[in-house]
């Protein structure tokens, strides 16, 4: 028996990504090209039809279906995008859904690319082995998930999981949502590349001085992480500050929920116990109500691949996690 094949797409302001798999999540097949998001929208759709079926003659296969990701708002019932904030025209009303669906010629699904990352994590990482985990994104903004129970906590509005967004400094720094002092001010990608230039143009950090050449352009969070692990110690203080942030973010969720896992994905990530360690000495410092040993803090399980791969699970089990998914019943 030959196993149905499913389509994912994750879609950023710089690449289409895309991969054919299997609904276990076995690798088929997958491309990355340019997004060219200048053009608009509905240029951006019809490429990301031409890669979706460049994909599948390539395999010789028909999709089942499709999930896609995407950077904002989304009605999940319609597929209809409602606000992409970091992409020209901000996608207002764009019948994605319909759109693709009408020139494949198979069911497609669309979801917030946060939530979709928590969703593959949900389906093919972490929540294999728990029903209530909260799920970071931290990359160039910082994103998030909430599973309750097995299921993706979306909201009315489709927008629960906004976790980047909850106040953890009233006094901090303005941040593009149009609130102060919010997690991704201080705890995204950029923000920890912004306070590597400080420490290098104060002196405090020597070997990223040399890991980078001087040239401020060439500081990114993994070469801020890497003078870390090798002896900056002014760097390392940053890292672990950044990890009290986010420490300080889990403990409000966990104190609200106390869901079994925190799991932190995007490219910040990769920092590793660097981060980790702190989020997770913060977490149990802060939390008084009830003791805290039970809840895990790790890494995401699927790395890069939890955005594609949870475009995977949303085609081929979406509605098994996503109640606005589910067929209605007439009454």
């Amino acid at each position: 028996m030959i196993s149905a094949v499913f389509a994912s797409i994750d879609l950023g302001g710089t690449n289409i990504h895309a991969a054919l798999a299997r609904g276990d999540g076995s690798h088929v097949s997958e491309i990355k090209q340019p997004t060219r998001s200048h053009e608009g929208p509905e240029a951006v759709v019809r490429r990301m039809i031409e890669v979706i079926r460049s994909l599948a003659e390539q395999s010789a296969v028909k999709p089942s279906a499709l999930g896609i990701g995407v950077p904002g708002l989304v009605d999940v019932g319609t597929g209809t995008t409602r606000f992409l904030p970091n992409m020209p025209t901000q996608w207002r009303g764009i019948e994605v859904r319909a759109m693709m669906e009408e020139a494949l010629g198979f069911p497609v699904h669309v979801l917030n690319d946060a939530r979709t990352a928590t969703l593959g994590e949900l389906v093919f990482g972490h929540g294999q082995s728990v029903r209530d985990l909260i799920f970071f994104t931290l990359g160039t903004g910082v994103g998030g998930g909430v599973v309750l129970d097995g299921r993706l906590r979306l909201g009315p509005l489709n927008a629960a999981g906004e976790l980047g967004h909850q106040t953890v400094d009233p006094h901090g720094l303005p941040c593009s949502c149009g609130s102060q002092g919010c997690l991704e001010t201080v705890a995204s990608g950029p923000a920890l590349a912004a306070e590597g230039v400080r420490l290098l143009l104060s002196g405090n950090a020597p070997r990223l001085h040399e890991l980078c050449g001087g040239d401020l352009n060439r500081i990114t969070a993994a070469t801020v992480g890497q003078a870390a692990s090798e002896g900056d110690e002014m760097v390392r203080r940053a890292i672990e500050r950044m990890g009290a942030w986010i420490g300080i973010a889990a403990a409000n969720i966990v104190s609200a929920l106390h869901p079994r896992m925190i799991v932190l994905g995007g490219g910040v990530s990769k920092l590793g116990d660097l981060l980790l360690d702190p989020v997770r000495r913060t977490l149990h410092t802060r939390v008084g109500m009830f003791p805290t040993e039970d809840v895990e803090v790790r890494a995401s399980q699927l790395g890069d691949k939890a955005g594609l791969l949870g475009g995977i699970a949303l085609a081929s089990r979406g509605a098994e996690f996503i109640p606005q998914l589910q067929p209605s019943i007439a009454s």
